[in-house]
This record gives structure tokens, C-alpha cells and sequence, in this order.
């Protein structure tokens, strides 16, 4: 797969914007990225879509920026200039589509059929978008389309929202889902950015689910573990589990047998996609220590520490 389409499914999330005044771009663009959507598609549906692709490619180089609703080999060629890393179509267009591939642009060509996702197929695309999403059947179809086309990973948009986008990320064939309810055009047009960041935020913490699976704490033998364990299952009401390096009260304390890692002891942090997480950390600065990641037979990541500790304590992820 192209690096800029797992780019994409890394961010999970792709913001499609209808912007009419490219001075807005940027603020907008900012507001995405600190929100942790350092994505978006701006669609050639206004007249500013090129300058604004131009204005945040310029200033933003973080920022994956590509151009929606093209249509036309012109409009790929004004979305390249401006600085767009990748193209989306509604529709499928063999024209657009071979245009794209000789200019070396990643293209996304909207496919509603089977006929249309062969044909995408038959030109060496493994993604295409899926619109509009909810009006032609949804995730059910994609399920239904899997099959066949084990080797096509899809990018829904139309109907995406905070109520089913969730649903969609957690399908294996979902590379990533586009949608604009937190980029809506009355937010744009009103200037309202810290109300987009805000949106984005939360639709973020959705599709992440991040939660504390359990705390752990050091122990120095465990004579020592035991008793901590002992205490806390009488406290909050536990029944203790004794497994080889620790002693869980429940589920929510682990009790290590010994000093294990981190000053204090450490802290698991349950996520809906530890990949996609992994790379939202990275991109704030945090690095993971790779020899104690563990992945899944399909390659995926199931677990791994942060490198650094954070208020004493280690941290890792892990899937929920």
C-alpha cells in the first residue's frame, strides 16, 4: 500500500472540508491537528479549494492535505500544484483514475458497485472510497463485499458521524473514514475554531477508547506482594487471582511479585487500535519501546510500552 494511504488509515479519521474562504485554511488546519487530526480533505466544491490546499501545505508541512470531489484532469493537476498529497473522487472515473497513476498521486475513486470496485481493482488500487456510505447500504456492504475482494480496503464517507463512526473503524476492511461533522460549514464560515478543535477532540477519544485497564504496583518479594493484594481485595471487595509474576485484586491491581518497571509501577491504558494510538502518541513526541511490542498473527500491534516513564510510573498500551 502506498505510504500516504497508511498514513491515512494511521490517522483513522479524515476531516472533509467545504471551505469558501482560503484565509480560513489555516486556522482550520490547526485546529484539526491539535484536536489530533493532522488530516483533511478539502473538496473542489468552492473556488478556494486550491488556494486553500496551497495555504495549509505551505504552512503546515505536518499536515496531511489532500483535495476531495475532483473531477476533472484539470482539477488534479490544480490540486498537485497546490501541494495535495493525495485525490479523492466521488465517483469512479477511469480517466481521473489513470491520470492520478501517471502523475504518481495517490487516488481514492468513489465505488458504490462491485463493477466499479473491479474496475479500480483491475487499475492496481487496494483502497477506494465507499459513497455515500449510509445511503447505499453502509457498513452491512462492505461486509457483504469483503469477501470476494479480500485484498480492498475501503474509505467510507457520506453519513459518518459520531453515533456510527465507531462502528466502521472497528471493520478490518475500513482503512480510515471520511466525514465533516466536525468540520460543519456554519463552524467554518462563524470562524468558530476552538468549537471545530473541541469536535475533534472528542471524535478522537471515540475512535481511541483509551481507558485504565489496570494499575501496577512493585513489590520487593512476594511475601510483600501478597499483603498488598490481600489488603486491597478486603477493601474494595476483590477476589485476588495468584498468577506467576503478580497478584491481581480483581482486575483493576496488578501486584507485582518484584520491581518490576517504573519508579512507582506502571499503568495499562486500554485502546480500540493500538496502531492508530501508537502513532497518535508518536506524533506528540512519545516514543515506545519496541522490543516489548507483541502483534497478533495479521501483524497488528497488541502491545508495548512507552519508552519513558510519566510521573513515576511506566505506561503501556494495549488492546481492549
Amino acid at each position: 500500500m502506498n505510504d500516504v494511504l497508511k498514513q491515512i488509515g494511521e490517522i483513522g479519521i479524515i476531516p472533509v472540508i467545504k471551505i469558501e474562504d482560503a484565509t480560513k485554511a489555516v486556522p482550520l488546519a490547526e485546529a484539526l491537528m491539535r484536536g489530533g487530526l493532522p488530516a483533511a480533505e478539502v473538496t473542489f466544491r468552492t473556488a478556494a479549494a486550491a488556494d486553500a490546499i496551497k495555504n495549509i501545505a505551505d504552512a503546515l508541512p505536518d499536515m496531511l492535505v489532500g483535495a476531495g470531489t475532483v473531477l476533472t484532469t484539470e482539477q488534479v493537476d490544480k490540486a498537485i500544484e497546490a501541494g495535495a498529497k493525495f485525490i479523492v473522487s466521488p465517483g469512479f472515473n477511469p480517466k481521473i483514475v489513470k491520470y492520478c497513476i501517471e502523475k504518481g498521486v495517490p487516488v481514492c475513486p468513489g465505488c458504490a458497485t462491485c463493477g466499479e470496485m473491479e474496475q479500480a481493482m483491475e487499475l492496481g488500487l487496494d483502497v477506494v472510497k465507499f459513497f455515500p456510505a449510509e445511503a447505499i447500504g453502509g457498513l452491512n456492504v462492505i461486509k457483504s463485499v469483503s469477501a470476494p475482494y479480500a485484498n480492498l480496503k475501503f474509505m467510507p464517507t457520506g453519513g459518518i458521524n459520531e453515533e456510527n463512526i465507531l462502528s466502521y473503524l472497528k471493520n478490518p476492511k475500513i482503512l480510515a473514514c471520511g466525514g465533516s461533522f466536525m468540520v460543519k460549514d456554519a463552524l467554518i464560515k462563524e470562524g468558530k475554531f476552538d468549537e471545530i478543535e473541541k469536535l475533534t477532540r472528542n471524535a478522537v477519544a471515540l475512535m481511541h477508547g483509551f481507558e485504565i485497564v489496570h494499575v501496577g504496583i512493585n513489590s520487593d518479594n512476594i511475601e510483600e506482594a501478597t499483603k498488598t493484594a490481600d489488603l486491597l481485595c478486603k477493601l474494595f471487595m476483590l477476589d485476588p487471582d495468584v498468577r506467576s509474576k503478580a497478584t491481581f485484586a480483581g482486575t483493576k491491581f496488578e501486584v507485582m511479585h518484584y520491581q518490576f518497571r517504573g519508579t512507582h509501577g506502571h499503568i495499562a491504558i486500554g485502546c480500540n487500535f493500538p496502531d492508530r494510538a501508537r502513532k497518535y502518541f508518536e506524533r506528540m513526541g512519545i516514543e515506545f519501546d519496541e522490543s516489548t511490542a507483541t502483534y497478533d498473527e495479521k501483524g497488528n500491534l497488541k502491545f508495548a510500552y512507552m519508552k519513558d516513564e510519566i510521573g513515576g510510573f511506566a505506561f503501556h498500551i494495549i488492546k481492549k
